[in-house]
């Protein structure tokens, strides 16, 4: 679980990465990034009813992004807001693995680590 610090939760820091920030895009994931003010990196994450209609299983894929994101924090940059997006590719299937490939490739993609 991440630690509120690392959250990104108001509609208002939502809105501003997603009309100023850059995105790059990788398989199944979408990421658009922004810097901020505060001396650590911020996290949100999107699975939309898109990807299933079933909340339990975009909630299992939040889970597995949220901890995936929590193990690569260290090696990060400071100073981001990052949003992910998922898209329909990625299901409750998709192996943990093959999410954590995925999810470095986009973040070296976006020079985040």
């Amino acid at each position: 679980m991440l630690r509120k610090k690392y959250c990104l939760k108001k509609k208002k820091d939502f809105e501003r990465v997603f009309k100023q920030g850059k995105g790059f895009r990788q398989d199944f994931l979408f990421l658009k990034t922004l810097k901020n003010d505060l001396e650590n990196s911020r996290i949100g994450i999107v699975v939309s009813k898109k990807v299933s209609s079933k909340a339990t299983e975009r909630n299992l894929i939040k889970r597995r992004l949220r901890e995936i994101i929590r193990k690569k924090l260290p090696e990060m940059n400071n100073n981001e807001d990052i949003i992910i997006i998922t898209q329909k590719g990625i299901n409750k299937k998709t192996s943990f693995e093959n999410i954590e490939q995925v999810v470095d490739k986009l973040l070296l993609k976006a020079k985040i680590r």
